[in-house]
């Protein structure tokens, strides 16, 4: 069933509506809009905006708990950063997923073809439950093994295995609102995503304090309270997304029968959602050897990183979702037989993104010390902090761009280049540069801090040439 498309994006306005408030409002009240036509300036920061709110959001997610555990000490931060390394394989399932989700329901929504785009967004979820059981399972079972694996010492483990049992056992909430954001922004319906994750962050802000140090009425569950804290918030987000999808708040309105398994749906978005999860797990697994790596120079050295992590997130989040604007507007327009326009959207997106990211780079390179010593003030984890936020901001530029030029790729559904260039530059550059340069050459954790500066520009680099020859524009989903 073909429908009519939304209204275009005026291209002019009269005084009393025109100029930056006027977009912003627009961007922020969800209008629906054709993002195929009109301005294409206009179209990105119509979709950039509520996007990198909602990343703003889920960056916060993860201050919000390092603010709150790192006055717990420096075990229970490192068991923050021991299981977030473990538990980015479930977030490159729900990223990867999320890639199919929104490269086919933007195609779909492009081509005029609601009914598809709604079976496209149920058929996900009916998928992206069977790849949490697989990853939740073990991951909750055997906690304690699993940080022991990681390098964590019995006191770490003996105080923080509930921390990594709770967060495992919630994975359903964190593959469910990934892809429901994802079928939302696909739809381009960013707004809705953002307001989502605005309520479930704030949920977990209120909760943090009171479950960790047992304010009031609720217990004192420490560390772990930070991961009771965050499933909740996040699952108070699914149940909106879900409300927002049966009552018909969205572009797409979709219905009980619309989650009748369809075996050929979920076969294209399950090999979609392959070339996306070997995607991000390349990257993500090289992330977890960094931070075996960086645990051969003590628990100050992990505490510290992660901190700085916690802060590059903060920025590279919102970046993220100035880059979904690209996937969502590369997919409805290829869907609406425009691949020229889709490929301007995507230089636009890229100085827009490279301009923002440089701005952060800047406060984060001169502001470094006094912005890990929010954190904390022991001497070794502020050294170690200050050291990666610094090195690591240095490559922002090309960070921008590299997040881009994937985006882009995957909106028009081709999600296995990206996997190919992050196993050359992640698998067969960073870790032996990491390695070499903390282990041979004096440099320490410092080394790790430079390979990944290294490598995150070599795949801005790559994926630009790549994305000049143009094959993408053919792809198919």
């Amino acid at each position: 069933m073909v429908n009519e498309k939304p209204t275009s994006i005026p291209s002019g306005e009269p005084a009393s509506e025109s100029g930056a408030w006027s977009t912003i409002k627009l961007a922020l009240t969800g209008k629906e809009l054709d993002f195929t036509t009109g301005p294409i300036g206009r179209a990105v920061v119509l979709l950039a905006i509520p996007m990198v709110l909602e990343m703003v959001m889920e960056s916060v997610f993860a201050l919000t708990d390092a603010f709150f555990v790192s006055r717990l000490g420096t075990n229970a931060l490192a068991t923050v950063g021991l299981t977030e390394a473990m538990i980015t394989i479930l977030f490159a399932v729900a990223i990867g997923s999320a890639m199919a989700t929104t490269a086919m329901v933007a195609r779909r929504i492009g081509e005029g073809d609601k009914a598809g785009a709604r079976i496209a967004a149920a058929q996900s979820v009916l998928l992206g439950l069977v790849l949490t059981v697989v990853v939740a399972l073990p991951g909750a079972v055997f906690a304690r093994d699993l940080l022991r694996l990681m390098g964590g010492t019995p006191e770490l483990i003996a105080s923080g295995h509930g921390y990594t049992r709770v967060l495992f056992g919630g994975s359903a909430t964190i593959m469910l609102i990934f892809l429901l954001n994802a079928v939302f922004r696909g739809a381009g319906d960013a707004a809705i995503a953002m307001r989502v994750l605005w309520i479930a962050n704030a949920i977990n802000i209120v909760l943090d304090p009171c479950l960790i140090f047992g304010l009031g009425p609720f217990p004192e569950l420490g560390v772990m309270g930070a991961a009771v804290a965050t499933t909740i918030g996040r699952g108070a987000g699914v149940v909106i997304q879900f409300w927002v999808l049966f009552r018909g708040g969205s572009r797409i309105h979709v219905r009980l029968p619309d989650f009748a398994p369809r075996p050929r749906i979920i076969l294209r978005l399950f090999r979609l959602s392959v070339g996306g999860i070997l995607q991000f797990l390349i990257g993500t697994s090289s992330w977890v050897v960094m931070v075996w790596i960086i645990g051969g120079f003590g628990s100050a050295a992990v505490a510290g990183y992660t901190l700085a992590i916690r802060l590059i997130v903060f920025a590279i989040l919102p970046s993220w979702g100035m880059a979904n604007a690209a996937a969502t507007l590369v997919g409805q327009n290829l869907g609406a037989g425009s691949p020229e326009r889709a490929e301007a959207s995507v230089w636009r997106t890229g100085t827009y993104n490279m301009l923002f990211l440089v701005g952060a780079a800047v406060v984060f390179i001169i502001f470094a010390n006094p912005l890990i010593r929010l954190f904390t003030e022991e001497p070794d984890v502020v050294r170690y902090g200050v050291s990666c936020l610094r090195w690591v901001s240095y490559g922002y530029g090309f960070y921008a761009w590299g997040m881009v030029m994937v985006q882009a790729f995957n909106g028009a559904g081709d999600t296995y280049t990206p996997t190919i260039i992050n196993f050359f530059c992640y698998w067969l550059f960073q870790l032996p540069l990491a390695y070499l340069l903390a282990h041979h050459t004096g440099l320490g954790a410092t080394g790790v801090f430079l390979a990944i500066t290294a490598a995150e520009s070599m795949i801005a680099v790559v994926g630009i040439l790549v994305f000049r020859r143009g094959r993408w524009k053919r792809r198919t989903v």
